[in-house]
């Protein structure tokens, strides 16, 4: 058994392990990231690949290199929510999306963070973690070609995705690291990249469609030629034959005749509000790992990359002070909460909504919402429109009205919501009163609603 030692020491190479560790080497912080694949199969990663842009990476990495090498599309214009039962809603972005080629963007970021001064070790399997007799993380224990190593770090950073081990390993008792997570509160998914021998005609959209179990078929150009194609469903409800399905919706689709199977994988990923305390006493988590990602899209590439950044800085200045405790890492919780946190609570509220209701009488009510509000709700958690609009909407839900007025009050609900995450406590001290406050909203949302309690 061999132990090696660092300042921080990062579980997981995929966006957040990344983002981690550059930032912490950018500020001459001694970082390793511990990535359980191979050098060459790091980067691989079950991924829609859709992305609104770099504008909001952090700027630990070249920007201009990730989007030359692995922006494979950059010329997405709009989102296309597609009926089952036929017609679809357009929406149009004021600014251009991209799909990429996730490998490479792994690849180009774990280069990036190399490049800032990281050191990564590949085929690391972190099976424990370190605690001091105070519940302090001191580190990881892990396996490497047969080897058992021991990682001492002043600070753990947890990028190791959904339902990382970390977490299982580790005392939280004396924390407010949020434990209450579980296994329904996610979302599985499969996807495959096809090659097809003729252009698509929605090479400059990402395109949605609804499945009975509460989740989405995607179909995601990242060259005219080659398509991303995924789905997946929430945990809460029935299992979904993923592959089958899939299979069975691509047969309906002619662009998709005679396509080639290039790659295929699966993953897990959440589909939950942010964790109410990502730290404890010498530990951070990010990314996927704390739930930082849109509940109803599944987007979390953004979330990860911001996430990782600010918990990096905090544990640079935490070990600079000598305090690597969970009050002097709190301030990562008040980024976190107050910025992106609040609208991903606020748009997991609507993700509850559509449990309490059937597939069909959603797709009415999203085929008759119009296009930016429909937009606005599901990326920022809020949305108004004007007394026309309202009109026109209410013609369009015909026999749907009940639920109609239901959806205007959970969005009353979100919009309180995303105030009570403003006022996200700037230390542990006021937590619990937040945490009740938050609580009470959530009784009324699930009184209003009827949806099962998620948390």
């Amino acid at each position: 058994m061999s132990t090696e030692a660092y300042d921080i020491v990062v579980v997981g190479g995929g966006t957040a392990g990344t983002f981690a560790a550059a930032t912490a080497a950018s500020e001459g912080l001694d970082a390793i990231i511990l990535e359980r694949k191979s050098a060459d199969e790091a980067g691989h990663i079950a991924c829609g690949d859709a992305i609104k842009g770099t504008s909001t990476f952090p700027d630990v990495i070249d920007r201009k290199y990730l989007k030359s090498e692995s922006f494979t599309n950059q010329r997405i214009q709009r989102a296309v929510f597609e009926n089952p039962r036929g017609g679809s809603v357009d929406i149009d972005f004021a600014d251009h999306g991209a799909v990429l080629d996730r490998k490479r963007y792994g690849e180009i970021l774990i280069e990036e963070a190399e490049r800032s001064g990281a050191e990564i070790q590949y085929d690391t399997v972190v099976q424990d973690v370190c605690q001091d007799d105070d519940g302090t993380v001191t580190g990881v224990r892990a396996t490497r070609n047969g080897t058992v190593h021991t990682y001492n770090a002043e600070i753990t950073i947890d990028a190791a995705g959904a339902l990382s081990i970390l977490q299982d390993k580790t005392d939280f008792t004396e924390t407010y690291f949020d434990t209450n997570v579980s296994y329904s509160q996610f979302c599985s998914a499969y996807r495959e990249v096809l090659e097809v021998p003729d252009p698509v005609e929605y090479d400059d959209a990402i395109v949605f469609k609804p499945t009975d179990e509460l989740g989405y078929l995607w179909y995601f150009p990242r060259t005219a030629t080659e398509i991303n194609v995924g789905l997946g469903f929430q945990m809460t409800e029935d299992p979904m034959q993923l592959v089958e399905t899939l299979k069975q919706d691509i047969m309906t689709r002619p662009e998709l005749k005679n396509a080639t199977v290039k790659d295929k994988l699966g993953a897990s990923l959440p589909t939950r509000r942010p964790y109410d305390s990502a730290v404890a006493d010498g530990f951070l988590a990010v990314g996927d790992a704390a739930g930082h990602v849109n509940p109803t899209t599944g987007g979390g590439i953004p979330g990860a990359a911001k996430s990782a950044h600010w918990a990096a800085l905090h544990a640079v200045d935490a070990i600079s002070e000598g305090d690597v405790s969970e009050s002097r890492l709190w301030e990562y919780n008040t980024d976190v909460m107050t910025s992106f946190g609040k609208r991903f609570a606020a748009i997991d509220l609507y993700n509850l909504w559509g449990t309490a209701h059937n597939v069909d009488e959603l797709v009415e009510i999203v085929s008759a919402v119009p296009g930016q509000q429909l937009a606005d709700a599901l990326s920022k958690g809020t949305s108004s429109m004007s007394l026309k609009l309202k009109l026109k909407t209410l013609i369009d839900t015909f026999g749907h009205w009940d639920a109609l007025y239901e959806l205007y009050k959970v969005s009353r609900r979100a919009t309180e919501i995303t105030q009570i995450y403003d006022t996200y406590p700037d230390s542990p001290s006021a937590f619990k009163d937040w945490q009740a406050n938050r609580d009470e909203l959530m009784d009324e949302f699930y009184d209003l609603t009827g949806a099962t309690r998620k948390y």
